[in-house]
């Protein structure tokens, strides 16, 4: 999943596992776009929580899950949505079939700064005067997103060697800016617990897929909301090696193993439906990984040095030639990503210019 758009790449296929039968049946909204398949219902997960499907302005994924905790002073929300009058809309009418409302919101937990969790947050506090939370490292990132990420995208291809076609193809439907983000109130960190009356909840710094992504660990019900983190059939996409995150798949493939440690009786990630057998998954994910490095490996073996001519080499979810849009910008990026990953291992080095050049280290 890319840096604005949670486009994510890789399938990493696993049976389907229902969950609960819906509490609450939910009509289809008059004017949607004709690609969106109808929305989930909303759910009761469990005694005093429920899950509320937002839409999403494009295809796949269709819709982020809110949820909503139930307490003695109000809801609180875990991750908001995109800021859009039908998401919008879509949140209020969830709200309204549980007997809540929008202004009787206390807070929203945010799992990571991506704008599709993110971007409703000032709304949902302006309709209610609820706090906002998020890790201190993705507050960072809402500075990218108000000035856009053209620049940036513009350079990580330069360096990649892509062809400068390619380039502007990517740029010519790049989102737009999202000037005036507010800050969240609350930064939350490893270990905090945010404060939401009779709910017990553990923040995670789980990073990778952003630098301050934050899982939240419910042990009453054992439950893990995995944000982004971990999907049932998806591996998602990891953010671009930088100075200060010189190695986002190392952190993100150690961010799996912490969780390992986890009694989950569920998982209730914000994409695609809620699942068991999380630690099943988690050896689903670590093998989709290490295939693709190996992929990498033989592809600087065969002589490619450009990350361009690396990602060629790499099982994506069609052939790397015929990636357009965010799903080829992500492709780049994760081929970076793995590409620091054996640079930090010791197995590969790298040569920075115009473009980087790559070369394995062989024993």
């Amino acid at each position: 999943m890319g840096e604005v758009v949670d486009a994510a790449l890789g399938d990493v296929g696993v049976p389907r596992q229902t969950g609960p039968q819906p509490a609450v049946e939910r009509a289809g909204r008059d004017g949607a776009a004709r690609w969106r398949r109808p929305l989930p219902p909303v759910e009761q997960v469990r005694p005093g929580l429920w899950s509320i499907p937002v839409p999403l302005p494009w295809a796949k994924p269709a819709h982020v899950f809110v949820y909503v905790f139930e307490t003695s002073t109000g809801p609180f929300l875990m991750d908001a949505g995109w800021d859009f009058d039908e998401a919008f809309d879509e949140l209020q009418a969830g709200l309204a079939m549980i007997g809540m409302s929008v202004a009787d919101v206390r807070g929203v937990v945010v799992t990571h700064a991506h704008l599709d969790h993110y971007g409703l947050a000032n709304r949902i506090r302006e309709a209610s005067g609820a706090w906002v939370s998020l890790h201190r490292l993705d507050e960072a990132m809402l500075r990218h997103f108000e000035h856009g990420y053209a620049d940036r995208i513009s350079e990580l291809m330069i360096r990649a060697g892509a062809p400068a076609e390619m380039t502007e193809r990517l740029l010519a439907g790049y989102q737009q800016p999202a000037p005036g983000l507010s800050r969240p109130d609350i930064l939350l960190e490893d270990g905090d617990r945010p404060d939401i009356p009779g709910w017990d909840l553990t923040a995670l710094w789980t990073p990778g897929h952003s630098p301050g992504h934050l899982c939240f660990w419910e042990p009453t019900n054992r439950l893990l909301f995995s944000g982004d983190h971990v999907l049932p059939s998806t591996a998602v996409g990891v953010s671009a090696p930088e100075e200060a995150v010189p190695d986002p798949l190392g952190d993100y493939l150690r961010s799996l193993a912490r969780l390992r440690s986890l009694p989950a009786e569920e998982v209730l990630p914000a994409h695609e439906y809620r699942f068991t057998g999380l630690e099943r998954r988690l050896a689903e994910l670590d093998a989709h990984h290490a295939g693709r490095l190996s992929e990498v490996v033989e592809g600087l073996r065969a002589g490619a040095s450009r990350v361009w001519d690396v990602a060629g080499y790499v099982t994506w979810h069609r052939p790397f030639r015929n990636l357009r849009g965010v799903a080829l910008q992500n492709a780049v990026m994760d081929t970076m990503s793995y590409l620091a990953t054996l640079e930090a291992t010791g197995a590969a080095r790298s040569e920075p210019g115009t473009p980087d050049r790559w070369r394995l280290i062989e024993p």
